[in-house]
């Protein structure tokens, strides 16, 4: 590895993701900075987990509050429900292994979600009041097939 290369890759990413796609194209796989190409590649699997993690707290979290503040629920919370659902399905279309992800870390996902919810509506301490249920009501499937007005835990 040249240190052009290794400069390239502390000081501009893009040149650098340029530069090291095209030394693999030309087969000068002597001259690919390894190291951060590694990371990099490690870094695009995490950068997906990432994302359907974020995308399903943020789902879960607005059921949550359209559960335990029914008097709030807006189209605008449904919107945001829609959309993280279609970011996760894109997300897992390009990466179906992905799923299994989303339903290893549900239950972790609730949990957080809740805790959110909590916070963001002020209700903390009538947690106990709110027939929150103890473990995530809906599956994967469910959440990303269902009709959003259909998911509740009543």
């Amino acid at each position: 590895m040249s240190t052009v290369t290794k400069t390239l890759y502390e000081t501009d990413f893009v040149e650098w993701a340029d530069h090291t796609a095209e030394l693999l194209r030309q087969g000068k796989f002597g001259e690919v900075d390894l190291e951060h190409l590694v990371e990099e590649v490690e870094g695009l699997s995490g950068r997906d987990r990432n994302a359907v993690y974020s995308q399903l707290l943020r789902m879960i979290k607005h059921l949550v509050k359209q559960q335990i503040q029914p008097e709030r629920r807006g189209r605008s919370w449904v919107a945001s429900i829609i959309n993280a659902r279609n970011r996760i399905r894109y997300t897992i279309r390009q990466s179906p292994n992905l799923r299994r992800f989303a339903k290893n870390e549900l239950e972790e996902i609730y949990q957080e979600a809740i805790r959110d919810a909590l916070s963001e509506t002020g209700l903390t301490a009538q947690k106990n009041t709110l027939g929150i249920p103890g473990k995530c009501p809906w599956s994967i499937d469910q959440l990303l097939e269902a009709d959003p007005d259909t998911l509740r835990w009543e």
